[in-house]
């Protein structure tokens, strides 16, 4: 056996480089595990309720948080009816609210334009109504976007209300997309 420590009993050479490529593999194994874990974790796109295959619709999950993480809380979701509840803002604990909207597509190419109003939010009421234009690629399943804000301070019952028209390419069929979601802001 050689006095030399860098040599294994094997007579081969163990060099910071050989360690360095076992941290980083032992690294990129933990990275993998936690990023498998949290994706399990998160919530999945809402599906359709009762709506045909190749129909253009919206789904939508509303989360809530503080300022570090504004998707801490599950709120509700497009497919479960359930009541939609927010707690609201405080001087010393703002609450921010991140809502998630998926564009379903239709088979071919389907844009969808029209304008969304999340009556919740803190600010003047013309602040809360934003005009959305998204396009679901041919063949693609979704196409989504999002809203972060800070919710109200005032509690009382709240909309969101989604105002749209999707077009489908090709066909030129076009689907009205309207829906109130109530929200109670406590």
């Amino acid at each position: 056996m050689s006095a030399d420590p860098r040599m294994s009993d094997r007579g081969v050479a163990r060099t910071q480089t050989s360690k360095g490529l076992i941290m980083r593999t032992h690294r990129v194994a933990v990275v993998s595990l936690v990023v498998a874990l949290t994706s399990t974790c998160a919530k999945s796109v809402p599906g359709p309720a009762d709506v045909p295959p190749g129909t253009p619709h919206v789904s939508w999950v509303l989360m809530y948080g503080d300022r570090d993480n504004a998707d801490r809380e599950f709120a509700c979701q497009s497919s479960t009816p359930t009541e939609c509840v927010l707690p609201a803002s405080k001087p010393d604990a703002q609450v921010f609210s991140d809502i998630h909207f998926y564009y379903h597509g239709a088979g071919a190419e389907t844009r969808y334009e029209g304008t969304i109003n999340i009556g919740y939010l803190q600010g003047a009421p013309d602040s809360h109504t934003s005009r959305t234009t998204m396009t679901v690629q041919k063949d693609g399943s979704i196409t989504n976007s999002n809203t972060t804000g800070i919710v109200t301070s005032t509690p009382g019952s709240y909309a969101v209300t989604i105002s749209q028209t999707a077009t489908v390419k090709g066909t030129g069929k076009t689907q009205a997309i309207q829906e109130s979601i109530p929200v109670i802001v406590k």
